[in-house]
């Protein structure tokens, strides 16, 4: 009673009151208004001739980028929440998604102190047909019309660009066909790119026109996520509670509103290259704090952990500790506590092959992973290995608690033969069925 009694006076002295009808209204139009472009500004929608905000409730990276997207204005680059004095409408979730005009998406709130969302938009260049927000195949506009890039005219320089504008990490992976082949017309000229503009337009260029590139040569691009989740307060950076960087700070993320599993909670592992899930529990903080928020169903669907923290924050008590492997993980299983055996050396993960690994060396490993026995490993299991191979065959007695606290000798390999990268099927989780579980363990 008390904690209810908390969260209501927070409510309430904040000014946050709200009342919202449950009718939809039909969307007339969108823009962006108030920023240094039409791409930059508060989202704002038409409705009977009347232009008025957008609440930020329930909106993330990936669906603002919808609205950039609808506006022709590229990619997202940033949203957040702005503060303003008037009243907003409320977007109903996820019905911009896929649309080609927005229909009937809203229902009027009104609020003392509305919060609005802003969006900026990339304007004059995206990546289309990728995995993530910072992936595709590279498109610029220029008089209204989208062109792809032909791999001899982009380099190195021209993609550290590109990646900053939209508001990515540096270049990982850039050339041509990497994300299918590019539709005419076709940008006309070379990019002189010093590496240190803010937007590729502002660079030098030069060459003829063309009218196509040729089949495979249309340039796609990989940008590195921005550093912008980590995990603090643990042994490693592998473990401690879950923090998001939202609008230029650091802050924790609240576990209590959030439907949060060992299986969302292995995606923020595996995406921070820390192995697999070992232990997510909720974490009791003495006052609340405004935390962010992470929409799990958005993990699930494999998309990286940015774009899928909620815009607008919220304020909380529970902090999610996650605890990760770091240097051993099982790829490709049908659970948590099955897959492919790889072991993580120097920032590189490798197979392991089955002679160089024994019962007492799979004992480790499910130890490890806080799942019970091994009950088969054998190579082949879970799917053949990729290069590189573990070079050592491991000497396990059995009472480690990591693979790479065993004993290990021989020399290197260079592969394992076909079905001899070793697979291994451990029993479940004590206590636990399934690994679709709600986080129940609170520490205080």
């Amino acid at each position: 009673m008390d904690r209810v009694l908390m969260v209501f006076v927070l409510i309430w002295s904040s000014g946050l009151q709200a009342e919202e009808t449950n009718t939809s209204k039909v969307i007339n139009d969108i823009r962006l208004e108030g920023g240094s472009s039409r791409c930059s500004g508060l989202l704002q929608v038409k409705h009977q001739d009347t232009w008025s905000e957008v609440d930020d409730s329930d909106w993330d990276l990936k669906l603002a980028d919808e609205i950039c997207r609808q506006l022709d204005c590229g990619s997202v680059v940033q949203a957040y929440s702005k503060y303003t004095d008037s009243s907003a409408w409320r977007k109903k979730p996820f019905c911009f998604e896929s649309e080609s005009k927005p229909r009937k998406c809203l229902t009027k709130r009104s609020r003392v102190y509305p919060s609005s969302l802003e969006i900026i938009c990339s304007d004059s260049v995206r990546l289309v047909n990728g995995t993530s927000l910072c992936s595709g195949r590279l498109q610029v506009k220029s008089n209204q019309s989208w062109s792809s890039v032909c791999e001899g005219d982009f380099d190195r320089q021209d993609a550290e660009v590109v990646c900053r504008e939209l508001g990515c990490g540096t270049p990982s992976i850039f050339q041509g066909g990497l994300y299918g082949e590019g539709e005419a017309p076709v940008w006309d000229k070379n990019f002189h790119c010093k590496g240190n503009e803010s937007a590729l337009l502002d660079c030098g260029s030069s060459g003829s026109a063309r009218e196509t590139c040729s089949p495979g040569e249309a340039v796609g691009l990989t940008c590195s996520e921005p550093v912008n989740v980590r995990l603090v307060g643990g042994s490693s950076r592998c473990a401690g509670e879950l923090e998001v960087k939202q609008q230029g700070e650091w802050t924790k993320v609240d576990a209590e509103q959030t439907a949060w599993t060992l299986k969302t909670a292995d995606v923020v592992c595996r995406q921070m290259d820390c192995g697999s899930v070992i232990l997510a529990q909720e974490k009791q903080d003495n006052l609340y704090k405004t935390m962010s928020r992470i929409d799990t169903a958005c993990l699930q669907s494999e998309s990286v952990i940015r774009e899928c923290v909620v815009i607008k924050m919220t304020t909380s008590v529970y902090t999610l500790e996650i605890v990760c492997s770091d240097s051993v993980r099982l790829v490709n299983g049908t659970s948590l506590c099955s897959g492919r055996l790889q072991v993580k050396s120097n920032q590189s993960w490798s197979s392991v092959c089955e002679g160089d690994f024994d019962r007492q060396d799979a004992e480790v490993v499910c130890r490890e992973l806080g799942c019970g026995t091994p009950s088969i490993f054998q190579g082949g299991l879970y799917g053949e290995g990729e290069a590189p191979v573990w070079g050592e065959n491991f000497q396990c007695k059995g009472n480690e608690s990591a693979l790479l606290d065993c004993g290990s000798s021989g020399s290197a390999r260079e592969t394992c033969s076909p079905g001899e990268a070793v697979g291994l099927t451990c029993s479940g989780r004590s206590g636990v069925t399934g690994d679709f579980i709600s986080i129940l363990n609170k520490v205080t």
